[in-house]
């Protein structure tokens, strides 16, 4: 795990707090992921970005919102998953958006 990717959670944590959801953080994909009955809300990226579940038949919607771009494990596209950089999370306003997004996803899967 990088150091931006922890401080970044660091920022992300009081955040998902309000949301007074039952989360779980596991390390992963080089970040940290927070995840929700057991499916990953959203996280931190290796590289200190926000990592984003959405809805992979509904990709191009939040790829177009500033900052946004499809996440990659090596040269594959991750499906379901994008990453947002700080342009896109300016401050945690852009960050319970991003949450509320990736819920309204999220909240549509089986738990694990």
């Amino acid at each position: 795990m990088s150091e931006a990717s922890d401080l970044f959670a660091n920022r992300l944590r009081p955040v998902l707090a309000k949301t007074k959801l039952s989360l779980v953080e596991k390390k992963m994909f080089g970040g940290i992921g927070f995840m929700l009955s057991g499916n990953m809300l959203i996280g931190t990226t290796a590289k200190g970005d926000l990592l984003v579940r959405v809805d992979p038949d509904r990709i191009n919607e939040p790829l177009s919102k500033p900052g946004a771009y499809q996440m990659h494990m090596g040269p594959r596209a991750m499906t379901g998953f994008i990453a947002v950089d700080e342009t896109g999370t300016p401050d945690d306003a852009a960050l319970k958006d991003w949450i509320a997004y990736a819920m309204t996803y999220v909240k549509t899967l089986p738990a694990k």
